[in-house]
């Protein structure tokens, strides 16, 4: 019975033309050994299975062949080939830097450096995972890799570049190798196949391919280990079945859910997932590879980017174009967050349901996370309590020359918090409501400001004809100014807090010449507002159709209550606001100790 040989070492590239994947090395290689400029000591680093050690061997071979073909490969005939194919060449060493990493492993390879070759013309030495020589091994070698003999060549191979001493790298030309792409795995599996004359669908293929993530030596392992599950039929069912690989009907099932907005389909469809065996993690990153797959096939740029067979990136391209880019951008935000997060989340499942079920309140037709709504209508009741003021036709704003604001002496009013005042709102005669742009919403009204929104209202009122001075006073009163404040102050959300503290501790008070005069309690709060005094502005001159008010910040901290601490003193207080208390005390002959 024969001995069975894995397909990575029966179908090892023999010559530099047969590499699959990394033509700029190998030309480059091939240029050098035509002109006979070969460096003494290369360096090839990348991830495993990518050909490093292959180009070592064949590098190795082709400058020690005495009849090199007009291609710059070797012949295969004269004595060195024969005796490197049959590995019994003198002239070219291996050695495993992990197992001999040591000083004394170092001076035994210096000693066999000085003995020149018997038969060719170099003595190549390829040394394997270079990052695993000691310090000490790597200082011992220093000299003879900058000044070995002529007929001495040094191929290092590591998989970990960052690891090697600068010295080190200084002396060797550097080969960076890639990762093989999906497709250049995928023709090479298919001359595989071809040649053991099995019988393998693209589709499967491309699954084998992806999976190897970039090494070929990974993909025919795998290739051997389905060929032995399958037989001599490689099909797509049976891949995914064997690799425990997610299929991309799955996926497609769920963007269409996504899309229709349907909560309760995706849950049941992941259900369906973690039913089958596969991991909460695994579903998330395959949606989010597959988020970014419909993302490439929006643009015919990016479609070469797709990662996948032809019908399956035909399917792409049908879904892709019932999705918008802000839904599979905000979806891969949410599962991007999702799969950081899962590690340190206590209930994996759930933390995977919810990041499903924002994405399917993304769609159209379901109420976005970050939808804008416009202020209630009149003396219609808000959630949080206050009166809205009606919307009226929009009135022409005043001229761009705006009324200078006069310093304010009057005292300010005192303080009323604003949650508890329930103003009437007086109707103006002209009003438009806040543009949607302006309001953010997140589970219920909640304010904010954006320079979007800023640029919709210069929008709004850029082309209207101005008012006049004294239609802006008819308008104008301290009622309509509280009522719109109000509205504001229960937009606002409560972080951060100083800012919300700032207009919401007191009232608004309108002056002459339209100022506003808003009082905060110390500097931290003034700083806040005047931050923010722009967004006001934007906002107050489009609900008031006033162009000409400024805000006024007054610093007025509140004053401190007076302590109490004897019992003669909480006494005092408690009659001060229930006198009745008096009276029971002398009823009962009661003494106040201390």
């Amino acid at each position: 019975m024969e001995n069975f040989v894995v397909s990575a070492r029966k179908y090892r590239p023999a010559t530099f033309n047969s590499v699959v994947g990394q033509p700029s090395i190998t030309s480059t290689l091939k240029n050098a050994i035509s002109r006979n400029h070969i460096a003494q000591a290369f360096l090839f680093t990348g991830p495993r299975g990518v050909g490093k050690t292959t180009c070592a061997r064949i590098l190795a071979k082709t400058i020690n062949c005495q009849n090199l073909t007009n291609e710059t490969e070797a012949c295969n005939v004269c004595e060195s080939c024969k005796a490197f194919n049959n590995s019994a060449s003198f002239n070219i060493y291996e050695l495993d830097a992990a197992s001999n990493n040591s000083v004394d492993s170092m001076r035994s390879l210096i000693e066999q450096v000085r003995i020149p070759p018997q038969a060719g013309r170099y003595k190549v030495y390829i040394i394997d995972e270079v990052h695993m020589l000691s310090a000490q091994a790597f200082n011992a070698f220093l000299k003879t890799l900058e000044e070995p003999p002529s007929y001495a060549k040094f191929i290092l191979a590591t998989t970990e570049k960052h690891k090697i001493l600068p010295t080190i790298l200084s002396r060797c030309q550097a080969y960076d190798f890639k990762r093989i792409t999906v497709e250049d795995i995928v023709h090479h599996l298919m001359w595989v196949a071809s040649q053991e004359g099995i019988e393998a669908e693209p589709d499967a293929l491309h699954i084998i391919a992806r999976k190897a993530d970039g090494g070929m030596r990974d993909s025919l392992s795998i290739f051997d280990q389905l060929v032995s599950y399958t037989g001599q039929h490689l099909t797509y069912q049976k891949v995914i079945e064997s690799l425990n690989v997610l299929d991309h009907d799955y996926y497609f099932r769920a963007i269409d859910l996504l899309l229709a907005g349907d909560s309760s389909g995706i849950i049941l469809l992941f259900n369906q997932v973690v039913e089958n065996g596969f991991d909460g993690q695994h579903f998330i990153n395959g949606l989010s590879d597959h988020l970014r797959q419909l993302m490439l096939s929006l643009n015919p740029d990016t479609v070469k980017l797709i990662e996948a067979a032809t019908s399956i990136r035909q399917q792409f391209a049908a879904q892709a174009a019932r999705c918008n880019l802000q839904f599979l951008l905000q979806a891969l935000d949410i599962a991007n967050r999702c799969d950081i997060d899962y590690r340190i989340s206590n209930s994996k499942r759930l933390h995977i349901e919810i990041a499903l079920l924002k994405m399917s309140r993304l769609v159209a037709g379901s109420t976005p996370p970050l939808a804008a709504q416009p202020l209630p209508a009149p003396n219609q009741q808000s959630q949080n309590g206050t009166t809205a003021v009606a919307e009226k036709p929009k009135q022409s704003p005043p001229p761009k020359a705006a009324v200078p604001a006069p310093p304010v002496t009057s005292p300010p009013p005192a303080s009323v918090p604003s949650a508890t005042v329930q103003s009437t709102p007086v109707q103006p005669k002209a009003e438009s409501a806040i543009p949607a742009s302006t309001v953010k919403q997140s589970g219920g009204p909640a304010f904010g400001f954006s320079i979007k929104g800023i640029g919709a209202i210069k929008e709004s009122t850029v082309e209207e004809p101005a008012a006049t001075i004294p239609e802006l006073r008819n308008n104008f009163s301290q009622e309509l100014l509280e009522s719109v404040w109000n509205e504001i102050v229960a937009a606002t959300p409560h972080d951060p807090v100083v800012y919300y503290l700032a207009i919401s501790n007191y009232k608004p008070v309108l002056k002459e010449d339209f100022v506003i005069e808003q009082r905060v309690e110390n500097k931290m709060m003034e700083e806040a507002l005047i931050e923010k005094r722009p967004d006001l502005y934007a906002i107050l001159r489009q609900r008031l159709n006033n162009n000409v008010l400024s805000i006024q910040v007054v610093v007025n901290p509140s004053v401190e209550k007076a302590k109490v601490y004897t019992p003669m003193e909480k006494y005092n207080l408690m009659a001060g606001i229930n006198p009745a208390l008096n009276e029971l005390r002398t009823q009962l002959d009661l003494e106040i100790e201390g």
